[in-house]
């Protein structure tokens, strides 16, 4: 009986000395389950959701879904395109900035359209940049004009200036404060034209608009249109970037049409909802920054007329704030 109180005294005394070390250490059962949620231990080991607050067809959702298989290769986990379309993106990027920091839901966010639905006033919203954290840009995609091909009223640029000076015309815009939305502001504003915004909620919705002859001009990015031009579907006239595009040789920017001064562009990239484990950040950021500096990627986003342009977190995170104060200087054309 003796010998059997005395064991099991030794066994407790075991135990107890084990569980102060565990304490001493920081590595007990307790302290490393990663109970908080921030633990970047075991990330990835599910799917990734990629909230595209666009409609499936647009600019933002071919270049997410030529993308993310690169990105799949270096998590090692299955990545799910979102599409969350509404609200000139706004239905999504809610979604985004109120989803759980976890890593496993993030999203394309889209300038300028981003930054219109936190600093018009009459959203009254309470997200902002903060709302987010940037992993890395992927594309940059100048803004582009086109027209129907059989249009009679006018066949280049010129001549669609011109009547948009004498005449209103439709024209096509992803949503008010969106990058072809300003576009056509800013030439009414600079050029006396009389385009008039129709908001659609993606890229897809406005050439169909336009093919379909109930809206009359096609703003849009250029790789929403490149292979539709190629095609002859649709004709751009210009492109409203400093530089043309090297997917579009043959047509002109609106600067070498006589039109300086006025360009537009959408930035798209990936951000997380603000609050991520700096670990799973940094995890985030390496997978993406291999996945759109891949030459194969690269290559067919080329093919869909996507230019790719990678910047890291911090690089990202000042384009974003460059677009911000973009978008402030625009508040007397909108209103606010």
């Amino acid at each position: 009986m003796k010998k059997l109180l005395s064991a099991f005294m030794l066994l407790g005394l075991i135990l107890l000395l084990a569980a102060c070390n565990g304490d001493a250490s920081g590595t007990s059962s307790e302290n490393s389950s990663g109970s908080d949620g921030g633990s970047a231990e075991g990330f990835t080991d599910k799917p990734i959701n990629v909230i595209v607050s666009y409609a499936a067809g647009g600019g933002t959702d071919t270049g997410a879904r030529i993308l993310l298989p690169y990105v799949e290769e270096e998590l090692g986990v299955d990545i799910n395109v979102i599409n969350k379309p509404g609200g000139g993106g706004w239905v999504g990027w809610t979604e985004l900035a109120n989803a759980d920091p976890d890593g496993y839901t993030i999203g394309y966010i889209n300038t300028p359209n981003l930054m219109t639905g936190y600093l018009d006033p009459k959203y009254n919203r309470d997200q902002s940049l903060d709302s987010f954290t940037p992993i890395a840009n992927h594309v940059t995609d100048p803004g582009a004009i086109a027209i129907r091909p059989n249009d009679d009223r006018f066949s280049n640029v010129e001549e669609l200036m011109e009547y948009a000076k004498e005449n209103e015309l439709t024209a096509t815009s992803t949503g008010a404060g969106s990058d072809d939305h300003y576009a056509s502001l800013k030439l009414n504003d600079k050029f006396g034209t009389k385009f008039k915004a129709v908001h659609n909620s993606g890229a897809a919705d406005s050439r169909a608009a336009v093919l379909g002859g109930h809206v009359d001009v096609l703003f849009a990015n250029v790789g929403e249109l490149a292979s539709l031009h190629k095609d002859g579907e649709v004709k751009i006239v210009a492109v409203m970037s400093k530089e043309k595009s090297p997917f579009l040789e043959d047509v002109p920017t609106l600067g070498e049409s006589g039109y300086e001064d006025v360009f537009s562009w959408s930035a798209r990239g990936l951000a997380a909802p603000a609050g991520i484990d700096e670990e799973k950040l940094e995890i985030l950021r390496a997978a993406f920054e291999k996945g759109i500096k891949n030459e194969e990627q690269i290559e067919k986003m080329g093919e869909m007329g996507l230019q790719v342009e990678y910047l890291d977190g911090e690089d990202y995170d000042q384009l974003l704030k460059e677009d911000e104060d973009g978008v402030k200087a625009l508040s007397d054309l909108m209103g606010w």
